[in-house]
């Protein structure tokens, strides 16, 4: 048997931690999902040490398309088997890792906290390897989030390549955008610096937060979609008042994507 790809993760896991994730994935990629002549697979790549995101996965991607299936994979043999109690209909547990050994090609990939523990420099050839493991329309989701899942920003990626970035949050919990910082992906965050167009995209939206200020006694939610509304004049921002509603904003990829 070959040697899986890639390196343990912490294990770190969490209840409801990927919530905010699983809820856009369904919503914006359940179209893709349903539109298949086959039940389409999801794989939870590194869940970690306890299989909680794989269940939460099948539950909230089955209200999408009931025919969902998931793959919860993990390079730790012993994780493997301690998740092994929780498979039933429609979710399996399996040992791996970047090869992603699944049997057929996977409609959805979700790497949640995994490539933190990467160089900078190794994200574009576990990225491309990813991608071609996906069918056709298929969808990489790759990002990272608090223990809690309070705040979170991942990468939509397809066998083209990256598409976008999306920032979760909250709102409860923000004091100003540019706090989800700490939550960048290991492909953005040593670019949160000055020169860098995801340290400008920060900066502006902590500006249009502040412009928003006088939304804040009608909740944090309008406050946000205020502030969302004016950046939007200068960035490309992707998704509307719907998904912003939920704490979320999405921008294109090449809008933020790293200097040369």
């Amino acid at each position: 048997m070959n040697r899986p790809v890639g390196t343990a993760t912490r294990g770190t896991t969490n209840p409801n931690r990927l919530r905010r994730m699983d809820r856009w994935m369904a919503a914006v990629h359940g179209a893709a999902l349903r539109r298949g002549e086959t039940p389409p697979v999801a794989v939870d790549l590194g869940y970690g040490a306890a299989p909680w995101t794989a269940v939460e996965l099948l539950q909230r991607l089955r209200t999408a398309d009931p025919r969902c299936t998931v793959v919860g994979i993990e390079i730790d043999p012993a994780r493997v088997a301690a998740a092994a109690p929780y498979a039933r209909e429609g979710l399996a547990f399996r040992h791996g890792g970047f090869e992603v050994p699944t049997a057929g090609r996977p409609a959805l990939i979700r790497a949640a906290n995994v490539l933190r523990q990467y160089d900078e420099d190794e994200v574009a050839a576990v990225w491309d390897r990813l991608t071609k493991r996906l069918a056709p329309g298929g969808l990489l989701v790759e990002g990272t989030c608090d223990e809690i899942g309070r705040r979170h920003v991942w990468v939509a990626l397809g066998p083209e390549g990256p598409r976008s970035v999306t920032f979760a949050t909250r709102l409860g919990s923000l004091d100003r955008p540019s706090d989800l910082a700490e939550r960048l992906p290991k492909a953005l965050i040593h670019r949160n610096v000055p020169g860098e167009p995801v340290h400008a995209f920060l900066r502006d939206f902590d500006r249009a937060w502040a412009a928003a200020a006088p939304y804040a006694s009608l909740g944090a939610r309008q406050r946000w979609i205020r502030a969302v509304g004016d950046l939007a004049r200068d960035w490309p921002v992707t998704d509307g008042r719907r998904r912003w509603r939920q704490g979320e904003v999405t921008v294109a990829w090449n809008a933020l994507a790293p200097a040369a």
